[in-house]
C-alpha cells in the first residue's frame, strides 16, 4: 500500500506519514483504542522491522511508530492486520471511549456505538478533507471520557437517553442513546463546512450553529479531567478479570507489545497511554501479571509513573529543546502532588487535562499551571 504526503493538514495516520526529526512517523487509528492481541503483535513487529523498536502510546488512546525506514511495508502491515478498512477516511477514525465500558462498571455498554460510529464516519466522504484533528468521544456514564474535552461527545445519563457534548460542555440537548451516532456525525459534517482554518470546535469563534436540536436542559457543564488510568487486577461484571497496565510515559517496547498480545485476549489502549488486557481468566491473569510486570508494566496504583507524563521532545522532535522524557524519568520519584507533564516546547503536545505541566526553555523549565 502506497503512503501518501500531505498537503495540507500536519495530523500523521498510517498513509499519510509526518517526517519527523528521527524519520517517518506513523499514526495508527484505534476508534475506541481496541485492537486484538494478535493486531497489537503485528503493530509491533512492523515496528521493529521498520522502525524504532518502541511504540508510542498517544493521549487518543492510538499507537505511533517512529523512525519508519520503510513507510509502505509499515501500511501494508497495518492493512494485513485489519487496522486500516478505509484508507481515505483513516485520520478521521479519532474516536475515544470508556475503556472498561461493557466489561466493568458504567451505565451502559457503549461499544457498539463505537463501532456503528466507526462506520458511519467512513461513509461520509465530506469528511475525507475534514480536520483529522476533529476527534469523538463516547462516555458510558461514567465520567472518564467527558472531561477530556472531545470536539463532540455523548455522556450516557442512563441505559437510554444521553447528553450531548461540544468541546467537553453539556449543550443541554438530551438524545436518544440509539440516536447518538447520527448527532455526532451531523455534528462533525456541519463542523467541516464551516471550519475554514480551525482544527477543533474550540478554535471556532461561534460553534453555535454546529447543534441545531433544540436543549431541553440546563447547557453549560463539565466533567472533571481523569488523570489516572485505570490500573491493576480490576474484576469484570462477567467474573473474568482485566489487567490495567501504566505505560511509563507511554512508551511500550515492542517486543513486551509482543508479549501483551501472545495472551491473546482483547487489548484497549487508554487516553492515559495505558493498557487494558481484558477478559482473562483468573489463572492466565495471574500468570500474564508475573510475566508482564518484570518487563516493566505497571500494575500498582500507587506507582509514582501513574502521575507523570511528557511529550516526545529530544532527538524525536525537532521543536524541542530538551530531553524531556529523560527530565521526566528522573523526577518521578519527586514528592510533587498531582499530575506532571513534561514539554520540549510551547505546543505543549500531549498535555492531559488537569496537568501541570512543565515546559522546556533554554533557561530550564517554566511551570504552567493545571487547566481545570
Amino acid at each position: 500500500m502506497t503512503t501518501r504526503s500531505r498537503d495540507h493538514d500536519a495530523c500523521p495516520g498510517a498513509l499519510s506519514v509526518h517526517r519527523a526529526a528521527d524519520g517517518a512517523l506513523a499514526r495508527i487509528r484505534l476508534p475506541g483504542g481496541a485492537l486484538s492481541g494478535a493486531q497489537l503483535t503485528a503493530v509491533a513487529q512492523a515496528a521493529a522491522r521498520f522502525g524504532a523498536p518502541d511504540l508510542e502510546l498517544t493521549s487518543r488512546g492510538n499507537i505511533q511508530i517512529r523512525g519508519i525506514t520503510d513507510t509502505d511495508a509499515v501500511a501494508d502491515a497495518v492493512a494485513a492486520a485489519g487496522l486500516l478498512p478505509s484508507p481515505t477516511h483513516e485520520r478521521m477514525r479519532n474516536i475515544v471511549a470508556s475503556p472498561l465500558s461493557g466489561r466493568s462498571g458504567g451505565l451502559v455498554d457503549v461499544r457498539g456505538l463505537v463501532s456503528d460510529l466507526d462506520a458511519a464516519i467512513q461513509r461520509e466522504q465530506a469528511l475525507v478533507e475534514s480536520s483529522g484533528r476533529f476527534w469523538f468521544g463516547i462516555d458510558d456514564g461514567r465520567g472518564d471520557v467527558s472531561g477530556l474535552g472531545t470536539d463532540v461527545g455523548v455522556h450516557a445519563l442512563d441505559g437510554r437517553h444521553g447528553a450531548l457534548l461540544l468541546a467537553g460542555h453539556d449543550t443541554g440537548v438530551r438524545l436518544p442513546l440509539d440516536a447518538a451516532v447520527g448527532a455526532l456525525i451531523d455534528v462533525a459534517l456541519r463542523f467541516a463546512a464551516v471550519r475554514g482554518t480551525a482544527w477543533r470546535v474550540a478554535e471556532l469563534a461561534d460553534a453555535s450553529d454546529l447543534v441545531i436540536s433544540a436543549p431541553t436542559a440546563e447547557p453549560g457543564a463539565t466533567w472533571p479531567p481523569v488523570v489516572r488510568p485505570p490500573v491493576g487486577w480490576i474484576p469484570q461484571d462477567d467474573g473474568r478479570v482485566t489487567l490495567g497496565a501504566a505505560i511509563p510515559l507511554g512508551v511500550l517496547p515492542a517486543r513486551t507489545a509482543e508479549f501483551v498480545g501472545a495472551v491473546e485476549s482483547p487489548v484497549i489502549v487508554t487516553p492515559w497511554r495505558s493498557l487494558l488486557i481484558c477478559d482473562l481468566d483468573e489463572g492466565v491473569a495471574d500468570v500474564a501479571l508475573r510475566v508482564l510486570a518484570p518487563m516493566g508494566l505497571v500494575f500498582d496504583e500507587n506507582s509514582p509513573w501513574l502521575d507523570v507524563s511528557a511529550c516526545t521532545g529530544s532527538p524525536g522532535c525537532e521543536r524541542s529543546v530538551a530531553d524531556v522524557r529523560a527530565d521526566a524519568a528522573d523526577a518521578v520519584d519527586d514528592s510533587a502532588e498531582g499530575h506532571r507533564h513534561f514539554v520540549g516546547c510551547e505546543r505543549a503536545c500531549g498535555s492531559p487535562p488537569g496537568a501541570q505541566v512543565h515546559v522546556a526553555t533554554a533557561d530550564g523549565y517554566r511551570i504552567r499551571p493545571a487547566k481545570p
